[in-house]
């Protein structure tokens, strides 16, 4: 099965697909990305079977320039010739692959994964990005979705058919991770930008964490000043750490280390961060979103913070932490059974075969 992986090849969340898919059997692994790729791509996609776009993609839309690949992308894929051509990130990568897929020569079929708010967010934008999504979606035959709230909006949007399963974890950290947490630890590391409202987790910080409580803030993004003033205004800079991009090793100490974790953006599917948090031990704190509902009760193994509300209650947030043991060994045991990421790839490369088998 030669199979081509269309997305940001500098993104880790598709570095992750790609060691999956090429460690399955039977399956020749090929890559597009939108822009570059980063260095992990070497050990499963060798530079042959790879094509860089190099444009610069905005998370917030108005890509026209990636449009302006398509002839570039239509020439490969004729090269190529995969039976399958996978687009993640709807909006803009699928509708890439959609209009090459029209094109004389393309004989691929489509496959799409949807991570987030390119469901949630952008169709709502304009009549054109809803219409374009609809059209994305109905000419998938297979589509996945890591929630099934937004698998339900994709169903409405046209899908044929919608996978749920979690982008999960590749490996489970050691159960020892759960021992030795720092109380007085809380973490964030969603990206800096208006969609993870990070300046919500900041505000609930100062309101609701002891004053010995010290919050790491991990990842970069277009709301870094404001959010270091703000810490500033709110009297506890010296209390907030930024620390930038972390290296997976050094995002899994942090992870090891913390108490509790925070992530309250205001539109989200399922967070693969979450997910992380959970496996490590940490006491989620989390946006009311339906999909953080699929993973989260509250006040059994985490919180849900209503929108509109500052922070949870000082009782809210003790009680959880009186429970933090029984908690940690819960949650990292959910991940553990519903949210391994190899076995859900397998489980869907096997639904393609059976879609590639049928007339």
């Amino acid at each position: 099965m030669r199979y081509v992986l269309f997305g940001d090849g500098e993104s880790p969340h598709l570095l992750k697909w790609a060691r999956a898919l090429a460690a399955a059997p039977g399956l020749e692994l090929w890559a597009a990305s939108s822009r570059g790729f980063l260095t992990g791509f070497d050990a499963c996609v060798p530079a042959a079977r790879r094509l860089a776009l190099q444009t610069k993609p905005d998370a917030a839309g108005g890509n026209a320039a990636l449009l302006l690949k398509l002839p570039a992308l239509v020439g490969w894929l004729k090269r190529v010739d995969p039976r399958w051509v996978h687009a993640h990130y709807l909006s803009s990568h699928g509708t890439l692959a959609w209009l090459a897929q029209k094109a004389p020569g393309v004989r691929a079929a489509l496959v799409g994964s949807a991570w987030g708010s390119d469901i949630l967010v952008t169709p709502s934008r304009s009549a054109l990005m809803r219409a374009a999504t609809r059209s994305v979606l109905r000419a998938c035959r297979l589509s996945t979705s890591d929630s099934q709230v937004m698998a339900t909006r994709m169903c409405e949007l046209g899908a044929a058919e919608v996978m749920v399963f979690p982008f999960g974890l590749e490996t489970l950290p050691d159960a020892g991770v759960l021992a030795g947490k720092d109380d007085t630890l809380w973490f964030a590391n969603r990206g800096l930008e208006p969609i993870y409202a990070p300046e919500r987790a900041l505000a609930l910080f100062a309101a609701a964490a002891p004053p010995d409580a010290r919050l790491v803030v991990a990842n970069d993004g277009s709301l870094r000043r404001a959010l270091q003033a703000q810490a500033a205004a709110l009297g506890v800079a010296g209390r907030v750490e930024f620390v930038g991009r972390l290296s997976a090793a050094v995002q899994a100490e942090f992870y090891a280390a913390a108490r509790w974790y925070l992530s309250l953006p205001a539109s989200d599917s399922v967070s693969v961060s979450v997910l992380e948090a959970m496996a490590f031990g940490c006491l989620p704190v989390l946006s009311d979103l339906p999909a953080n509902r699929e993973l989260v009760r509250d006040g059994d193994n985490g919180l849900i913070v209503p929108a509109g509300a500052a922070a949870p209650t000082a009782g809210a947030l003790n009680a959880l932490r009186a429970r933090a043991d029984t908690v940690a060994v819960a949650n990292r045991e959910w991940v553990a059974t519903q949210a391994m990421f190899g076995p859900c790839v397998q489980r869907f490369l096997r639904r393609l075969a059976e879609l590639q088998a049928a007339p």
